[in-house]
């Protein structure tokens, strides 16, 4: 295994020891192991691990660890990584962008539900998790829309479970930029 090595002879967690910067109108307050993040597109709560500190200096966010040990080396950057989510979601949100792919697939929305006609007997309808908004741009486009990464990423899995792409026709309901490694179907021999 690799170690990184700094000077002072401590790992080095790249991710973990990066400040989290924090744009005009995003606001956080620190509540013992608790923090919240207050931003334009509204606000996030997170309970920290124990053993991990954040401060807050300078419009910056810094976490630091107790000791280097392997634990503690994981917390670190995991710490750093949803903070700054939380800080991206409020401030900018999040969204992902589903496609299908196949004749007659589409969606529409119902008021706030997402009504999509893929192929079954009947039509699937999606209601959205609390924070989570849908968008049909077009009716084989669907839009999942939040200010937390993992529910949106949650949310369009889901979406996607429902029917996903097939390897033989790519038929099914996919990422925007996902590639489907296609198979070759059954050789019509003599």
């Amino acid at each position: 295994m690799l170690y990184l090595v700094a000077e002072g002879g401590e790992n080095v967690s790249r991710i973990g020891r990066k400040p989290v910067s924090l744009p005009a109108g995003v606001e956080t307050i620190m509540d013992g192991n608790k923090i919240t993040v207050k931003g334009p597109k509204g606000e996030l709560s997170w309970e920290v691990p124990a053993d991990m500190s954040v401060v807050i200096e300078d419009q910056q966010l810094l976490v630091t660890r107790p000791s280097d040990s392997k634990q503690h080396r994981s917390l670190h950057g995991l710490t750093r990584a949803l903070i700054a989510n939380m800080v991206e979601g409020v401030s900018n949100g999040f969204e992902k962008k589903l496609e299908m792919v196949g004749v007659g697939y589409r969606a529409q929305m119902q008021g706030k539900k997402l009504v999509i006609n893929i192929g079954f007997s009947h039509p699937v309808e999606v209601e959205p998790p609390e924070g989570i908004e849908f968008e049909v741009p077009a009716v084989t486009r669907i839009t999942v829309k939040g200010i937390d990464r993992q529910l949106v990423g949650n949310t369009a899995a889901n979406i996607r479970a429902i029917r996903k792409p097939e390897p033989y026709k790519g038929k099914g309901i996919k990422y925007e930029k996902e590639v489907i490694r296609r198979k070759a179907g059954k050789a019509g021999g003599k």
